[in-house]
């Protein structure tokens, strides 16, 4: 075990030394917000008593890769499947960037393959929290210093 700042931790992952999941990915990306673990501190006790929201990510499949669409997404169903029961496919033949060109409003995790990662928001998020930053796993854009 290894102590890392959220930035080191996705600059570990891009080099392929670390990997962790999309969800784990987009929380990384939402600590990014933060430079500081004091302003962290401050930012979830002011939000505490908001309230939070349970969600299910629903996979869609692209030629090219997958997107986790979340709450909010435009391409996110209306009635999603949270038990498997309903064993609801989506898939496309279209490939992750045409899906992105024709898209307007997102919340979704875009995987390209295993190391291959991008977060994209552009939604309000609820319950004042705070969005992930964007952050593609192939490129330096981030400046927290958590």
């Amino acid at each position: 075990l290894q102590w890392s700042s959220p930035p080191d931790a996705i600059e570990r992952f891009k080099s392929q030394e670390i990997w962790f999941g999309p969800p784990q990915f987009y929380e990384l990306c939402r600590l990014c917000n933060f430079s500081l673990l004091c302003k962290l501190h401050k930012f979830s006790s002011d939000r505490a008593l908001e309230g939070c929201e349970r969600w299910m990510p629903v996979m869609l499949t692209a030629s090219d890769g997958y997107i986790q669409l979340l709450p909010g997404d435009e391409l996110y169903p209306e009635d999603p499947d949270y038990t498997g029961e309903k064993k609801i496919i989506m898939s496309t033949d279209k490939n992750v960037e045409d899906l992105m060109k024709e898209g307007s409003v997102f919340h979704r995790i875009v995987i390209k393959n295993i190391n291959n990662i991008a977060v994209y928001v552009n939604i309000q998020a609820k319950y004042k929290h705070m969005n992930p930053v964007m952050i593609n796993a192939n490129c330096s854009d981030h400046n927290s210093r958590l």
